[in-house]
């Protein structure tokens, strides 16, 4: 479904990502695990148009996508959850996922389906957006991606400063989220959980790919090696 083609991406002139070769069959879920620093989030920000990428070093469903306008890469079927949520701090609840449905994509999700996913959010629909505790703002921000009816959802340290049962219940929504078929890929620094709900991962280091493999074959010592370069 996607793949990437030495991928380079810079920051002014700091170089960020270093010829990544990447790639996501539809209907897998893999994971992108590596310390802080290591490029995970440039490369999620380089698929979805945030930083530039040469036309041809990103491909989705077999056409060039490099370096498009975001709102361009989101009709086409990209969503991005962002680390740290990023809600809009004006918005309701309710507002926030209706942001999500924009771009008039067709497919399954809607209002009613992200509150079954999520129930809390239809009691809290009408608060303020950034007024809902840590776990309940990344529902949210998983909710609106998921109203631009993806084909392929990319999820940027969903669980980065969230106590361990509320990681827990965001790690359960994923099946149901793509037994109906969605790809995924998400940026995870817990190593566990990254193994645990994929079916293969990556390891970045300092912007490179330094392993990559079936999740569930892939050893502590090999992580340990490609994680901190040791």
């Amino acid at each position: 479904m996607l793949s990437t083609h030495g991928l380079q991406a810079f920051y002014g002139d700091a170089q960020a990502l270093f010829g990544i070769d990447f790639e996501v069959e539809a209907g897998e879920l893999v994971a992108i695990i590596g310390a802080n620093g290591a490029g995970k989030s440039t490369f999620l920000k380089a698929l979805c148009g945030l930083v530039k990428a040469p036309r041809d070093a990103i491909r989705f469903k077999g056409e060039p996508v490099g370096g498009l306008a975001p709102g361009e890469i989101v009709r086409r079927g990209l969503a991005l959850v962002p680390e740290g949520r990023r809600l809009f701090p004006s918005l309701s609840v309710e507002e926030n996922l209706l942001m999500g449905a924009n771009s008039r994509r067709a497919g399954p999700w809607n209002l009613r389906r992200v509150y079954e996913l999520f129930p809390v959010l239809l009691e809290k629909r009408r608060q303020p957006g950034t007024s809902l505790s840590g776990g309940q703002q990344q529902m949210v921000a998983i909710g609106r991606a998921l109203m631009s009816n993806p084909e392929l959802l990319l999820c940027d340290e969903l669980s980065l400063g969230l106590a361990p049962i509320v990681i827990r219940e965001i790690y359960a929504a994923l099946p149901k989220i793509t037994q109906e078929g969605m790809t995924a890929v998400v940026v995870e620094q817990d190593v566990q959980m990254a193994q645990q709900v994929s079916q293969r991962l990556y390891c970045f280091q300092e912007g490179k790919v330094s392993l990559s493999g079936a999740s569930s074959s892939v050893t502590r010592e090999q992580v340990a090696r490609a994680y901190f370069g040791v």
